[in-house]
């Protein structure tokens, strides 16, 4: 039986869920976490591996020639070199799709707290801010009220499909600008509007991101499309952390141009303790945390299991080598 590896289990799962399915098909070692140093010693013997945040390029394909399949447990596999795969024979599936009603999910939750502020004025009142005031109800923060807003997506895939969904039933208008032609939308959608960069930006009160880390998007956000967005915008981050240049979303915080930033993902993760955004006003940042419900979750497990056993039968799904 093959020898099967998951390098780094705890994140996925960290002992509310089960990795038991996988026991049929041969010998299963779990790690919770693999350090760079570890990697090469704990995958000498396996020719089945499942790795989320693991780096695989050339020459660990050429070290560990026995690999055979490579399992990314997650939608994105751009720590694995696929071009190399390929020429080493190895396969690689992702994972697609798992986590398209969550993300949409948390996109919305923080653009409520954008709106609302309910985190910080529920702090306030533990705080006894509420207790100490002679009316019946206080705030500190401005309050927003998203109907009639315009929200701009940028990215269009399903996710962003499902964050609209959501957003035209709040009231708003919803515009979106894709590398892809936004065309023979779904009866829900026929009200998305397709618009350039430029007017995404110049047009948007909340601008949300919702696409893959490539060389076109590193840094999209920078000093020069910041400054042509509105005033007073709004930003939401629960694609890829590097889409945003961080110091100039913090000068633009500082400045006022940009009224209120939430981000579930930052440019280096976990972040050094003295992150530029830390300190910045305004600034909602969450943990990574849009995917991790344990339903979401449990739908990841589930898929690598059957990507797995569709391999192994050989008629492979979800190959991205």
């Amino acid at each position: 039986m093959d020898n099967i590896v998951i390098l780094d289990g705890y994140t996925i799962n960290p002992g509310d869920l089960s990795w038991s399915g996988l026991d049929a098909f041969g010998k299963v070692q779990i790690y919770d976490y693999t350090a760079p140093e570890q990697v090469d010693e704990r995958i000498s013997d396996a020719q089945i591996i499942l790795s989320s945040k693991v780096v695989f390029d050339e020459a660990r394909f050429e070290r560990h020639p026995q690999i055979r399949y490579i399992g990314a447990l997650a939608t994105g596999y751009n720590v694995i070199d696929v071009e190399s795969a390929r020429l080493h024979g190895v396969t690689v599936t992702n994972i697609p799709e798992y986590a398209t009603m969550a993300t949409a999910q948390m996109t919305i939750a923080l653009l409520l707290e954008l709106s609302n502020h309910v985190g910080h004025h529920n702090r306030l009142v533990h705080e006894g801010r509420w207790s100490q005031t002679e009316h019946f109800c206080f705030w500190d923060k401005p309050l927003s009220e998203l109907s009639g807003k315009t929200i701009g997506l940028f990215g269009f895939g399903r996710i962003a499909r499902q964050t609209a969904r959501v957003c035209l039933a709040l009231g708003m208008r919803v515009i979106a600008h894709s590398r892809r032609a936004i065309i023979d939308l779904p009866d829900d959608l026929k009200l998305v509007e397709s618009v350039s960069f430029e007017d995404l930006l110049k047009i948007s009160d909340f601008l949300s991101f919702h696409c893959p880390l490539t060389d076109e998007t590193r840094g999209i956000v920078n000093a020069e499309s910041i400054s042509m967005m509105k005033d007073g915008i709004y930003l939401i981050n629960t694609s890829r952390g590097p889409i945003l240049n961080e110091a100039a979303v913090y000068d633009a915080l500082c400045s006022g141009k940009i009224a209120g930033v939430a981000v579930d993902v930052l440019s280096t993760e976990p972040p050094p303790e003295n992150h530029i955004l830390y300190n910045a006003p305004n600034c909602i940042i969450t943990p990574h945390i849009a995917w991790a419900p344990m339903e979401t979750r449990r739908r990841l497990i589930d898929t690598a299991i059957d990507n797995l056993a569709a391999y192994l039968s050989g008629n492979p799904v979800h190959v991205v080598s």
